[in-house]
């Protein structure tokens, strides 16, 4: 009997997978990467762990796996690609359009909050949500807990209750790593433990002062977006398959809520690329989860792991000391960083005599290596905390030597900018009760109390505010009735986010000038602002953005003498994550200050401190000098001895150099 069918085997997907001749792709990929680079880069379909060793070309790998995507004929619009900053999602596309074609340009980036609110905004009716909610930054988050804090009397209980910034903490790192609201409150503030009830019922009015003011803050925005990938609806499904592949970077710096967020959006066709490196996750005090990188061989199904393990950044003294500082951890994928870079020092370990010896040393080699041409631009002093050097501060300020702090004020965060931008936030969602109590309380004569009051007249019986100035009652001033009349004009007039600005700061100006003594100086920042709002069509897309990716800056912060060309970077090691220097200096190195004494009893606390000193070490290009004071002054105990930090005790002389600093006689 002859056959009238026939079997053919096809993949999981029933789609064949196409074959590529790597000859007509306009790069020639496997030229241009390293061997690991290249496996990364021409891997396709399928779950895939990039661990990517510090300066091993992580930011290249995943540029050339975009462009080569594209030119296997991939819709750009069917590759997510999210980030922790949209700077480096903006830096990947324009590098691969570069490298390849405008094509690049179009494929879906941002972080994880941009991401959501561009989803929950589309399908804001699937998730029950008003597609023109307000997004609250933290400072706005506090301050609706701090009215919720003084409605329920808090304040006036015997014992000290917690503020409103670590009420906020609390929920925030419960929604982020998954724990109970009491599990945070006994690991973090046990003193704060028979509170706990109390802490709950925050949280529950919160949670509804939120829903029906239609206002979302940054952990809500992952929130609905977890619970709308998983939730089944076809709006779900329109959205993921028109996702062809999804990859992450910095995956380490994620906490639970995201790393679920990234099952969601792979859960149909398992093609996922994360890349990382366990080995610089120190973010835990932001809620980013260490087992998220360890587990994802096991969350994904049949996962590839590729170590990108040559480095382009550090001459290879340098990597055997950071190899070495690494390979004492607990949990890790081994990997050994090597590079091809010749001519390097060993690492110097500086014990100094006093803390002001050790300020000394690092402002005399500064001056060194300016003499030997290295711009105080490639020299950084990194720290474990923001205090560690301000003693190093007052001798740079005496040797003239213009330095940058960071770790400061961010722009979005300065009382003045706020101020404008709770004028326009009315303007889009009349009903954000925090700006109207931030916008009521500038004016004089206008109390908490008294704006209480003019809120319940201007509310309707479902708690709606309608910006009518004939509802007000005679007895309020005349710049209330002004007041109103502007915010009526913003919400009913159909001005450009920048006249929108312009009107506001034109109104705002004498309030400011009575409010700051040093106007002047913050007067820049408002002409920032309203240059920031030229580059925006619509008011919702400023506030989004302006909320999930502020500006860093504010003009506040920066003295005449910052303004150099040139100034040596101090900060802490947290902010110096992803940058890198010809000379490095790591100060404080000594035990109780780094590893923090605060870490000494949980292990993985004392592992992420060592993460933290392999991060300070691997920013470094040319020369590491790691110092510490022999003595250090104590409040309770006067002068104390110090020990060198364990993780850079006994190390063989051919990993580092040991020094001791001597006072100069003459």
């Amino acid at each position: 009997m002859t056959k009238i069918y026939k079997l053919k085997r096809v993949n999981k997907t029933s789609i064949e997978k196409p074959v590529f001749d790597e000859s007509r792709f306009t790069i020639n990929y496997k030229n241009q990467l390293n061997p690991a680079q290249y496996e990364a880069v021409s891997s396709v379909e399928g779950a895939y762990l990039v661990i990517a060793g510090a300066g091993t070309g992580k930011t290249r790998t995943l540029v050339f796996r975009v462009a080569r995507l594209i030119e296997m004929g991939y819709d750009p619009k069917s590759i997510l690609l999210l980030t922790f900053t949209r700077k480096a999602a903006r830096e990947m596309m324009n590098r691969a359009a570069i490298l390849l074609d405008n094509r690049c340009s179009r494929i879906n980036g941002g972080t994880f909050h941009s991401y959501a609110n561009s989803i929950l905004r589309k399908y804001a009716k699937a998730v029950g949500l008003d597609n023109g909610f307000t997004i609250l930054d933290q400072g706005d988050s506090e301050d609706v807990i701090n009215l919720i804090r003084a409605q329920l009397n808090l304040a006036k209980l015997k014992k000290r209750f917690p503020n409103k910034s670590t009420i906020f903490k609390i929920l925030s790192l419960s929604v982020n790593t998954g724990k109970k609201i009491e599990e945070i409150v006994e690991q973090e503030y046990p003193h704060f433990f028979e509170f706990t009830d109390r802490i709950y019922d925050i949280a529950k009015i919160y949670s509804s002062y939120k829903k029906k003011n239609s206002l979302l803050d940054y952990d809500d925005l992952l929130i609905y977006l977890k619970e709308f990938l998983f939730g089944g609806s076809h709006h779900v499904k329109h959205l993921l398959s028109s996702i062809n592949f999804v990859m992450v970077d910095e995956y380490q710096d994620t906490n639970k809520l995201q790393a679920d967020i990234v099952r969601g959006l792979v859960q149909h066709n398992n093609n996922i690329m994360v890349v990382g490196d366990d080995s610089q996750s120190i973010y835990s005090f932001r809620g980013a989860n260490f087992k998220n990188i360890m587990e994802f061989p096991s969350l994904f199904k049949n996962v590839k792991i590729i170590k990108l393990e040559e480095n382009y950044r550090s001459t290879q003294e340098i990597l055997n000391f950071t190899n070495h500082i690494i390979e004492a951890a607990v949990e890790k994928y081994p990997k050994f960083l090597f590079t091809h870079k010749a001519g390097g020092q060993v690492p110097a370990i500086i014990s100094a005599k006093s803390e002001n010896m050790q300020s000394l040393f690092v402002v005399e080699k500064i001056l060194e290596l300016r003499e030997e041409n290295v711009p105080l631009s490639e020299i950084a002093v990194l720290f474990r905390s923001s205090f560690h050097s301000f003693d190093l501060e007052i001798e740079l300020n005496k040797a003239n030597i213009p330095y940058l702090k960071f770790g400061g004020m961010k722009f979005i965060e300065t009382a003045h900018v706020k101020d404008v931008l709770a004028f326009l936030r009315i303007s889009v969602n009349p009903n954000d009760i925090v700006s109207w109590f931030r916008v009521l309380l500038l004016h004089e004569g206008i109390g908490p109390k008294r704006a209480q009051q003019i809120l319940d007249e201007i509310q309707d019986s479902n708690s709606s505010v309608k910006i009518e100035p004939d509802l007000l009652s005679k007895k309020y001033k005349d710049n209330i009735y002004k007041l109103f009349v502007l915010l009526k004009n913003l919400h009913t007039k159909n001005l450009s986010p920048r006249e929108k600005a312009e009107s506001v700061v034109q109104y705002y100006e004498p309030i400011f000038k009575s409010k700051y003594d040093d106007f002047n100086k913050r007067k820049k920042d408002l002409e920032i602002f309203i240059n920031i709002t030229q580059n925006y069509k619509t008011m919702d897309t400023l506030l989004a953005d302006l909320a999930l990716e502020p500006p860093q800056d504010s003009l506040v912060d920066v003295s005449e003498e910052d303004k150099e060309d040139e100034f040596v970077t101090l900060s802490t090691i947290h902010s110096a994550k992803g940058l890198e220097w010809h000379t490095v200096f790591i100060i404080h190195a000594m035990e109780g200050f780094f590893p923090s004494s605060m870490s000494m009893h949980d292990l993985d606390d004392l592992e992420e401190e060592r993460r933290l000193m392999y991060v300070a070490s691997t920013r470094a290009k040319q020369n590491l000098f790691i110092s510490y004071p022999m003595s250090i002054f104590d409040r309770q105990q006067g002068m104390t001895f110090a020990k060198p930090s364990r993780f850079i005790a006994g190390v063989k002389e051919d990993l580092a150099e040991e020094w001791l600093l001597e006072e100069n006689p003459f």
